[in-house]
């Protein structure tokens, strides 16, 4: 084997470290991007309205998504490149995460349907109730 061959696998095995480094970084930077699970639970508030504004407040997931989405690329081109020599770990927690990413957004969005639903359902059930004590 040549010296050029030599000096290009140990360039390829250092850029699959630093590529998984990347992937891990970025999987690291998702997690503590995330609600703490303690922000979703602990809420307190006057109504009903300001707790589901306080959750929907503490389910943003911030850049959770971005650093889940640099993880994956680089993954993709690290197994591309047959660069890790075990990525199984890898794949299962981008796909955790990932998961876990999903789930606080749709929690967000269905919290935000009944901050928004709230506040005409109590309308609505004020006036069913003055009408019938008019009656």
């Amino acid at each position: 084997m040549s010296q050029a061959t030599l000096d290009d696998d140990d360039l390829f095995d250092e850029a699959a470290s630093e590529m998984r480094e990347d992937v891990e970084s970025s999987l690291a930077a998702a997690r503590e991007t995330l609600p703490a699970a303690a922000a979703i639970w602990d809420v307190e508030a006057d109504n009903t309205l300001g707790v589901l504004n306080g959750l929907k407040g503490a389910l943003d997931t911030g850049d959770a998504a971005a650093h889940v989405r640099d993880a994956k690329k680089w993954y993709a081109v690290g197994t591309e490149a047959d660069a890790f020599e075990d990525a199984g770990d890898l794949e299962a927690e981008i796909d955790e995460l990932e998961g876990i990413v999903a789930d606080v957004r749709d929690a967000h969005e269905q919290v935000g349907d009944l901050t928004a639903t709230i506040p005409e359902l109590r309308g609505a059930l004020e006036d069913a109730h003055e009408a019938a004590d008019e009656e």
